[in-house]
């Protein structure tokens, strides 16, 4: 197995987009920025968010479950709470993972 490369930074993500779109890196950051903080807002107040072709943020409830202390192998109490979680797009996977 190849080893793998590092993930790309937030500075080279604003880069490649400046230059995919033809914009400064300053206003492709803003742009960014402005996206992360309509997701967070929309995720909160109606639980989902959907960036088309890309995936969805989902605010979820997770229930009460019994767990394990590592150390002791006791058993302990989780207590129910809400999570957030990322599903891919469709498109996504399709343009990522090969076709079997």
């Amino acid at each position: 197995m190849a080893k793998e490369s590092k993930p790309m930074t937030k500075s080279q993500l604003v880069a490649e987009l400046a230059e995919s779109v033809q914009v400064t890196k300053k206003e492709a950051a803003a742009f960014l920025d402005a996206l992360a903080d309509v997701a967070y807002k929309e995720a909160k107040k109606k639980g989902v968010f959907v960036l088309p072709g890309f995936g969805k943020l989902v605010k979820a409830q997770r229930k009460a479950r019994m767990g394990r202390n590592p150390a002791t192998g006791e058993p302990i109490k989780i207590k129910a709470k809400t999570v957030v979680k990322f599903r891919v797009a469709k498109a996504c996977k399709d343009a990522i993972l090969p076709a079997k």
